[in-house]
């Protein structure tokens, strides 16, 4: 599919010097209109976010509701379970040992590892419409929407309903942001705010703006802190530079309309996320991700820290996962070679030759002996917002594009204007460069309907950070839980693995309350930790899942371990009191 996009990108190239004026006169009469629909603000932001909606539920019978399969999927589902029961953590279970996994901690308490916002939305689509996947679709029409409000702050109104519409195409169809419990959309929509509310304020101080501009932050400080503060610190310092500067009006305003609002939901969201961490870890300023690293981690978060001491872990799966496959990471992406596989991602989801094509166009469109100086004042400002967030990513020891999500509508703005100095571009009183912007977004749709109708192309089966994936293969839990649960009676299932397990297809995951649930997943452990197990459930029928066997292979678990309900109601003692 790059193949593809660059090869029509070539094209746009190549036709924008031989026939610059094809489609002039339609394209013309769209424009124009585009442009007089445009000029409507909120029905343009309330228009974007209702064909993002519209778009992705059109595409379900081609991509369905999505079934987990991803660590992170997992750990935000419980979470949203949590939620929509009422609840914000849940207790250890007795038998915590054989359910430890992935984004997921059980001491102090069994909850999620990250930060609540994407569970939170989660949870308003299984509490409102019946299952979180609905969560993931509102975020992606408050994601595109939020996008194009942010963008009517830095460009005139028709390049910010372009811009929606591009962030519909691009991120709002087909990435793992829209068929994956994963997240990615509730960082841009954070970001989008945020960035959005700056020009506003600068231009018309009020409550209204500096709320949202809270919002935003609240939902990075929810969702992505570490990159959510990346975009905020150049918000911050350009924030203050203006209330200190001589163009702010008095302080008496700015204090009412703007540092009062803002304070006051700083001071709402630091209590609410101090309660939150006292509740899952006990320590009101120790987050759950925190715990999670603190008991399970050997490679740090950042490049610059030093390798932690190997904890004691209780299965070897997790073992090679901390201890091995992310202390490599560690010193790949401390490498140049992976920082520069790090960008490629970033690039491949984010822009992909499209929209690298201005960019790259600007080359024959600045003019020789253009400066830092002749770049107006906010697009240095977006610059160097850029520029942090990129140093930013570089210091992490991970990556993924969700990463950088608050960055989105930043990345947008910078291609928007590209192409308006593109679309300037006139050698020899041909509109080359208008050519050539028009050329954009027809890409963009063009291959969005190639991958609708085709679905992925030959080499891109695989789990790809881009635009147009697949996703990752189900590995058959899902498929296997759905047989399980149609069974009579209580099942257990106890998880056995080779010592080559691929760590990612992990079958170890737990509803919120683990005893009330049909099905109940569990590590194989040593035989004495075993028969602690099966003596609990002994109200259950038990299976031996060989997960690594082509297909996995489910049997009853042998007769000589243990035989349903030997163990009379001793377990029941076991078994806390509600």
């Amino acid at each position: 599919m790059l193949l593809l996009e660059s090869l029509w990108v070539l094209a746009a190239l190549v036709g924008a010097f031989a026939f610059p004026s094809v489609g002039s006169r339609w394209f013309e009469k769209l424009e124009r209109r585009f442009s007089a629909f445009a000029r409507h603000r909120t029905m343009s932001v309330a228009a974007v976010g209702l064909l993002a909606l519209t778009l992705r539920a059109a595409l379900l019978p081609i991509l369905p509701i999505p079934e987990p399969i991803i660590h992170d999927e997992f750990g935000y589902l419980l979470a949203a379970d949590t939620y929509a029961h009422g609840r914000l953590t849940n207790p250890t279970h007795p038998m915590w040992v054989h359910f430890e996994t992935f984004s997921i901690i059980q001491k102090p308490t069994y909850q999620c590892f990250a930060q609540p916002a994407q569970g939170l939305m989660l949870a308003l689509g299984q509490v409102v419409m019946g299952h979180p996947f609905w969560g993931v679709w509102l975020s992606v029409g408050l994601m595109c929407a939020a996008i194009c409000w942010m963008l009517q702050g830095w460009l005139p109104p028709r390049w910010a309903l372009l811009g929606g519409l591009l962030a519909i195409i691009r991120y709002g169809g087909f990435t793992y942001w829209a068929n994956s419990y994963t997240g990615g959309a509730m960082g841009a929509l954070g970001g989008a705010l945020v960035l959005g509310a700056l020009p506003r304020i600068k231009r018309a101080p009020s409550v209204r703006n500096a709320l949202l501009m809270g919002l935003g932050l609240a939902i990075l400080a929810t969702n992505r802190p570490y990159e959510g503060l990346l975009l905020s610190l150049p918000v911050a310092i350009a924030l203050f530079a203006w209330l200190a500067g001589k163009r702010s009006p008095p302080l008496r305003i700015t204090s009412r309309s703007i540092v009062l609002p803002l304070c006051l939901v700083m001071a709402l969201l630091g209590v609410g996320i101090g309660y939150y961490c006292w509740r899952v870890t006990g320590n009101p300023l120790q987050l759950p991700y925190q715990a999670e690293r603190q008991q399970y981690a050997v490679a740090p978060y950042m490049l610059w820290q030093h390798l932690l001491p190997e904890p004691v872990y209780h299965s070897e799966v997790l073992r090679r996962l901390y201890a091995h496959d992310e202390v490599w990471a560690f010193w790949f992406f401390g490498t140049w070679f992976g920082m520069i596989t790090k960008l490629y991602w970033m690039w491949a989801f984010y822009l992909g030759p499209a929209l690298t094509f201005p960019f790259l166009a600007l080359a024959l469109v600045l003019p020789f002996g253009f400066s830092w100086r002749h770049i107006s004042k906010a697009t240095r400002f977006l610059l160097f917002a850029m520029g942090v967030v990129l140093v930013g990513l570089e210091c992490e020891t991970f990556g993924s594009p969700h990463y950088i999500s608050p960055s989105t509508g930043l990345i947008l703005a910078l291609v928007l204007l590209a192409m308006r100095c593109v679309c300037r571009w006139r050698p020899r009183d041909r509109r080359s460069g208008l050519f050539l912007v028009r050329a954009v977004p027809l890409i963009c749709l063009g291959l969005f309907a190639l991958r609708a109708v085709h679905g992925p192309l030959a080499g891109d089966e695989d789990y790809h950070n881009s635009w147009y994936q697949r996703g990752a293969e189900s590995f058959g839990r899902a498929a296997l839980l759905k047989k399980l649960e149609q069974l009579p009676g209580k099942q257990l299932v106890v998880v056995r693995y080779k010592p080559d397990h691929p760590q990612f297809n992990e079958w170890v995951y737990n509803e919120r309350d683990i005893d009330a649930a049909k099905v109940v997943w569990a590590r194989e452990l040593t035989p004495d930790e075993n028969e602690r197990l099966l003596k609990y459930y002994d109200d259950r029928r038990v299976w031996l899942l060989e997960a690594d066997e082509n297909p996995p292979r489910l049997s009853p678990y042998p007769a000589g371990r243990v035989a349903v309900g030997v163990f009379g109601g001793g377990a029941n003692s076991q078994r806390p009191h509600p």
